[in-house]
């Protein structure tokens, strides 16, 4: 111990000689009995001096891959070289910070035995992303030519991506583009929005359907040009119509008991990379979805 660490929080002094490690890091080891302080649990609050013993259990590395998990899948579409999922919401695509268990990832990876090495061990076969609470189709790589061939085409916007969606509001003109850059937020790092110095991201819309309510509300029918983070709720949220429930982009307006935003992914075509064929694929829209449009609309509910 050098003479001016003498007298430091436990905390700071273990993040000085472990600096990969964050003093958070070592507050939740403190906190969880993990450290010991001359043969004893230690506080975070404890303070260091020559002579001290200090003493830490780590945890296991996490796995730099991806465990498989039996979970059940709606698959639309499988070949030896592709698979196309509804997926649900709720599902994380891969794995992240805070979500390690439960993810697409891991059901395919049950599910298809191999998937292709492009996207990396954590992100193994995923050509394209939905977020968490958006659901429908999307389309995962098994070999490395897949995947390629399906990533050069959503890079030439040769991928066809529809989707439904419930905004609050009454969405005018009745059909149009919605063509501004979208970047990280430059205050809230989770969030995405409009900004001068973001990257391209385009979006086609058509009104399906105006919805008397209450409130009034629109359902649409979009179209991705380019695929950006959460570009579709950023881009309605921009123009005055955020996404029914949507948690993070509709902030104040009334929550409809949809629990997630009302996004949905119906459609999805492309060229086959291996084969050739031109496939065209649709999911329906989630009974929950199917139930709040019902509602705005004033219909009874079945049954």
């Amino acid at each position: 111990m050098a003479p001016e660490e003498a007298g430091l929080r436990l905390d700071r002094f273990l993040a000085l000689k472990e600096p990969l490690r964050s003093r958070s890091f070592w507050q939740k080891r403190i906190e969880t009995g993990d450290v010991r302080k001359n043969g004893r649990p230690a506080a975070k609050s404890d303070a260091v001096e020559t002579g001290d013993r200090i003493e830490a259990v780590l945890p296991p590395p996490e796995p730099d891959w991806v465990p498989p998990e039996a979970i059940p899948l709606r698959i639309v579409y499988e070949d030896p070289h592709l698979i196309v999922i509804d997926k649900p919401a709720g599902m994380i695509v891969h794995p992240g910070a805070g979500h390690k268990e439960g993810s697409l990832v891991a059901a395919l990876l049950a599910h298809c035995g191999d998937l292709s090495s492009v996207g990396g061990r954590m992100r193994p076969g995923i050509v394209h992303r939905l977020d968490k609470d958006t659901s429908g189709l999307l389309v995962a790589a098994k070999d490395d030519a897949a995947h390629l061939g399906l990533a050069r085409q959503i890079r030439s916007h040769q991928v066809r991506r529809v989707y439904r969606a419930i905004a609050y509001g009454v969405v005018e003109p009745p059909e149009a583009t919605v063509d501004l850059p979208v970047g990280r937020h430059p205050l809230h790092r989770t969030r995405m929005a409009v900004r001068p110095d973001g990257r391209p991201a385009v979006t086609h819309y058509r009104v399906l359907e105006h919805l008397p309510g209450p409130p009034r509300c629109t359902f649409l029918e979009l179209r991705l040009e380019t695929g950006r983070t959460h570009q579709i709720r950023v881009h309605l949220s921009h123009q005055g119509h955020p996404l029914v429930d949507d948690p993070t982009y509709a902030p104040g307006r009334p929550r409809l008991g949809l629990g997630r935003q009302a996004l949905h992914a119906a459609e999805l075509a492309f060229q086959h990379p291996v084969t050739g064929e031109d496939l065209h694929l649709t999911a329906p829209l989630p009974q929950q979805m199917e139930a709040l449009l019902r509602r705005l609309r004033g219909t009874p509910a079945k049954g």
